[in-house]
């Protein structure tokens, strides 16, 4: 029998995605399913997007520019430059979603064998895209108890090796929600100087900041012109996660050079898909507001109904619309698929994400899940009540 490949065994799978068939049980038994483990938005998609498919004079679908269409790209430099991000069309490169921006940066830019510090927990494609390179993922842990924040550069220091081609965090970051400062890029600015490695920045959630606070792309600190790339996607920013678009932006012209041999290779981004994200880019400032708004109050609703269960302890997040919480339980794991197999709570249950898959260090995350508040007010507070109940009933 032919063997499947050691990269292939070692792939991890989705924390988010491999409970699926447990949820589809729980329904097909009647029991409705509270969906937290993805980040699946219920906001309505801008209209302005939906109609650029619909009504069109298209007749023939044609492979799109495999970089994407100039018209696009020059749309999405206006877009950054209004974000402190200066940079033009041919700094960009668009990618299907966010995913192949990540799969097209690390293959730009490491050989197998080579390694990237990630702080953890991170987004748990990062293992995955990693391992199906023959890349190593090099872990800093940041804590609950600092609310995930930058660990000490000298964390990151002891780490670096011969083989770190480059430090990668995601900002507003996800699971965790944390914000990082300005001050915290520049210090990662120093080191990245320092040993000469890439600073990719995942920058999806860029629109969703809270409390007042400012989000700092790694393109806008001056002197990381050659170091700087920025993962991004239309997926959360415009609630179009079925779009599938994303892009790659840096100014380092050997590596976006690079990076179109990996867009030439798989042709082009999908068609309609680019139409949709083009006019995405007329969305009223208004759009993003509401919607902003509108998280910061699920956000509230959630965090505060968590902090009054006994024994959980839950981070505050300053973004994106995830947050992390502690749960006294040992193997969250067991307690995710438990809660779709054999609980519910007047006939309703919770669909949460473990978070020992945000981790790659082995243990960690183990009584740990991940919560995307993209559910409204009053299902939010229905399922911080269900997972009350299910604590109470729970048994290790």
């Amino acid at each position: 029998m032919p063997s499947i490949s050691q990269k292939g065994i070692s792939m991890p799978e989705s924390p988010i995605r491999k409970l699926v068939p447990y949820a589809e049980d729980a329904k097909k038994r009647g029991t409705k399913v509270y969906h937290l483990n993805i980040g699946q938005p219920d906001i309505k998609t801008p209209q302005v997007a939906l109609d650029a498919v619909k009504n069109n004079d298209v007749t023939t679908l044609s492979y799109a520019r495999s970089e994407g269409s100039e018209e696009y790209r020059i749309k999405l430099a206006n877009y950054y430059k209004a974000h402190q991000i200066n940079v033009t069309a041919n700094n960009i490169v668009v990618t299907t979603g966010g995913s192949e921006a990540l799969l097209f940066t690390i293959g730009s830019i490491t050989d197998p064998g080579d390694e990237i510090i990630i702080p953890e927990p991170f987004y748990a494609n990062y293992n995955g895209f990693s391992r199906a390179s023959g890349v190593t993922v090099v872990p800093v842990i940041s804590k609950i108890e600092d609310n995930f924040a930058l660990p000490k550069i000298e964390d990151f220091e002891k780490l670096i090796t011969k083989n770190t081609k480059a430090i990668l965090i995601c900002n507003p970051g996800n699971p965790t929600g944390y914000l990082y400062s300005e001050e915290e890029i520049k210090k990662l600015k120093a080191i990245v100087l320092k040993h000469d490695l890439f600073l990719i920045a995942d920058e999806v959630y860029r629109e969703f900041t809270y409390d007042g606070e400012q989000h700092t792309s790694v393109l806008s600190v001056s002197g990381l012109e050659q170091h700087a790339i920025i993962i991004d996607s239309v997926s959360k920013r415009y609630s179009m996660c079925g779009a599938r678009i994303g892009c790659i932006v840096s100014k380092n012209n050997d590596f976006i050079t690079t990076a179109i041999k990996f867009a030439q290779a798989r042709l082009s981004p999908p068609t309609y898909a680019l139409m949709a994200s083009e006019a995405a880019l007329d969305t009223p400032q208004k759009y993003f507001d509401d919607v902003k708004e509108e998280y910061v109050a699920r956000r509230n609703t959630l965090v505060t109904a968590l902090k009054q269960i006994p024994g959980v302890k839950v981070a505050n997040p300053k973004g994106a619309f995830y947050c992390v919480a502690e749960l006294p339980v040992k193997d969250t794991d067991h307690f995710a698929q438990w809660l779709l197999e054999s609980f519910s709570y007047r006939n309703e249950t919770v669909m949460v994400a473990p978070a020992s898959g945000f981790y790659s260090t082995e243990g960690e995350g183990k009584n740990q899940i991940r919560m995307a508040y993209v559910l409204n007010k009053q299902d939010l507070i229905k399922s911080a009540e269900i997972l009350k109940q299910a604590l109470n009933s729970y048994q290790d």
